[in-house]
């Protein structure tokens, strides 16, 4: 799967609720349909983010983690 996301928000070195916190600040600024790929190290991540696009209606295309580096790529959705 090779998706270019349209835009990135490097939150590595950064722990709970950091991340979490700039995603939501972050896929506000973006347009409905719009990628954004989430660059994380912090291990809850793998619990936060889907949580957090399950709860808000953000579509959660991609994840993966190596050596410690966890990515995630979203789409935006819009207000049902």
């Amino acid at each position: 799967m090779n998706l270019e996301p349209d835009h990135i928000l490097d939150a590595t070195g950064l722990y709970c609720p950091e991340p979490v916190m700039l995603l939501h600040n972050r896929i506000r600024d973006i347009a409905v349909g719009e990628t954004l790929q989430v660059l994380a190290t912090d291990p809850s991540t793998e619990r936060d983010i889907p949580k957090f696009c399950a709860f808000l209606g953000h579509e959660l295309l991609h994840r993966d983690e190596c050596e410690g580096q966890y990515r995630y790529l979203l789409r935006k959705q819009g207000a049902g």
